[in-house]
């Protein structure tokens, strides 16, 4: 599934550009409108602070460690199930670098081969280069370098307020800005599709995220075109000290790879067992 992200990590990211972009999607109810007066945030002051908090998010996502379980549904063009994968991975630190172990696949243990390649993988990123190191860090703090231009790229309406999880939230509709100058891979995704983001009151956290896409756009390495209409849903839980790291991604996608084959896939990734560097017993050797 290269055409939706390039990596575990950047399947996150592109949840939260397109929700933190996304159609509404029909509710039971809906939030509660706001009373008129000078004493509520505007729009754009939450999303200000919500920016500084996803931040942090983000940076201490790196000092935990998680268990990821991904589900990989393909349908046919009548929606029938046609083959389903599902990996259970521990994601370690090594060296301060973020390191997926393969624990199972479709219930069976990891091949010979798969462990081989397990191997070969931990061994080169425990012994990485200076100039490896640079180039990883590099590449992740492109990666988040989106957030920034969330500000630039859409436009933003506070809808209300809605309780969501036992927490009091804002909810906000996003849409693309008219005249947003795309910039990076991330940034050129921001004008085709639109959101509904509920941010929590008292620490700005996103807790939930829905998107849809409005316009079908390429990516990944196989010229694949992410087809309008594909559907994302993003939960988050707070795991103390006002950081809300991943609990629920949902993704469901219709894509055309190479304008010829279409494929419908849910893929359904669910995160488990958060625990800080310093308490995991994985965290720097196996």
């Amino acid at each position: 599934m290269a055409f939706l992200a390039k990596s575990r990590s950047a399947t996150v990211l592109v949840a939260v550009v397109v929700a933190a972009s996304s159609a509404l999607f029909a509710q039971n109810g809906g939030p509660n409108k706001l009373p008129d007066h000078a004493g509520i945030p505007d729009a754009r002051h939450i999303i200000g602070q919500s920016i500084v908090a996803t931040e942090r998010s983000l940076e201490a996502r790196d000092r935990y460690t998680y268990v990821e379980r991904d589900q990989d549904r393909r349908l046919d063009s009548q929606g029938q199930l046609k083959s389903e994968k599902v990996d259970v991975t521990r994601m370690i630190l090594v060296n301060g670098a973020r390191f997926g172990q393969l624990v199972e696949r479709n219930g069976q243990l990891p091949s010979e081969e798969e462990r081989k390649k397990l191997d070969q993988d931990f061994e080169k990123l425990k012994h990485e280069t200076a100039q490896d190191r640079t180039v990883r860090l590099g590449k992740e703090q492109e990666n988040r370098s989106f957030l920034r231009d969330v500000v630039e790229g859409f436009d933003f309406r506070l809808l209300g307020e809605e309780v969501l999880g036992g927490r009091p939230t804002y909810v906000l509709q996003v849409t693309p800005h008219p005249g947003y100058h795309a910039r990076g891979t991330y940034g050129k995704m921001f004008c085709k599709v639109e959101g509904k983001l509920w941010i929590d009151k008292s620490d700005f956290g996103w807790i939930k995220v829905e998107g849809q896409v409005t316009q079908s756009f390429s990516m990944g390495l196989f010229i694949a075109r992410v087809q309008r209409g594909s559907r994302i849903i993003l939960e988050q839980k707070n795991v103390g000290d006002a950081v809300w790291l991943p609990q629920r991604l949902e993704v469901r996608a219709n894509a055309r790879i190479l304008f010829l084959k279409s494929l419908a896939v849910e893929r359904i990734f669910t995160y488990s067992d958060y625990r800080p560097e310093a308490d995991g017993p994985y965290s720097v050797s196996r």
